[in-house]
């Protein structure tokens, strides 16, 4: 069964959305990250302050990006049926324990920015997830997928901040490969669930292919700092930041098509014989 062509790319959500997943992904990968390493012993003070600036500033987008401003407030009314409500729920505690950490020093906050910091990510990929009618967005494996590029996105923006020692670029190159695993797997779930034309070719697109080999590019950069650390580390990480945010760009901008309606077989006047419509 192929899909007729009245597929269309959705006009709701802007760059001022996607930058709410690059800041938010960003931001909160960046968190754990950090909180991680101030729990080892590190001194994670201006990452941990980076990250909550990428949160914050990524929500700052959502608003900027809602047609009457001043209903913000109406994002908390329903958390039992809204990601995007428990999104805005958790960001509150989390900046408060940042601040009480960066301010005060307080190590018992850490434990409580890994948990706020991990449920952020998971509700930011959910919201994609919940949206029905954009078959790029609502494929299984976008939970995945936007929870690893966060992690990825963020463990760069650790090399490119703190000090690139050994464990941190570990921890980046994991990330990094987690995030090629799920692409992977998203784009053979999208292929398998016949998601509209416009979405896989906007997914190999040149542009697409460019932000995939900076991507891969960064990933070996990391691999390669594993044996020396500076300047490698800092341009992997970089690179695998910077390219995350392509990404999440296409996909919430570019890639969200929906899917239209279908059909199986054009009925002929006077055959018994049908041919298919192709999209």
């Amino acid at each position: 069964m192929r899909q007729i062509a009245t597929a269309k790319r959705q006009g709701f959500w802007d760059l001022r959305a996607a930058g709410n997943f690059i800041g938010g992904g960003t931001g909160t990968g960046l968190l754990l990250v950090a909180a991680a390493a101030a729990l080892a012993g590190s001194d994670a003070t201006i990452p941990l302050a980076a990250g909550i600036g990428f949160v914050m500033a990524g929500l700052s987008l959502v608003w900027l990006e809602i047609g009457k401003p001043w209903r913000a407030l109406n994002v908390f009314f329903h958390p039992q049926t809204s990601w995007m409500t428990r999104e805005g729920i958790i960001a509150a505690p989390l900046a408060a324990a940042v601040a009480g950490y960066v301010v005060f020093g307080h190590q018992a906050l850490l434990p409580a920015i890994l948990v706020l910091a991990a449920g952020f990510l998971y509700c930011q990929a959910r919201i994609l997830k919940a949206a029905r009618g954009i078959p790029a967005w609502k494929q299984p494996e976008i939970v995945p997928l936007i929870i690893a590029t966060g992690l990825a996105e963020g463990s760069g923006a650790v090399l490119v901040l703190g000090e690139a020692s050994p464990a941190l670029i570990a921890v980046a190159l994991a990330a990094g490969l987690a995030r090629e695993g799920a692409w992977w797997a998203y784009r053979r779930g999208l292929v398998a669930s016949k998601a509209p034309a416009g979405t896989l070719d906007c997914l190999a697109s040149p542009t697409a292919r460019g932000l995939r080999a900076a991507q891969l590019a960064g990933l070996a950069l990391i691999g390669m700092a594993l044996v020396v650390p500076a300047p490698l580390a800092a341009l992997g990480g970089l690179l695998a930041a910077v390219s995350g945010w392509g990404i999440k760009a296409l996909l919430v901008t570019r890639a969200a098509f929906t899917r239209g309606p279908r059909i199986s077989h054009t009925p002929v006047r006077g055959r018994s014989v049908s041919r298919t419509v192709e999209a």
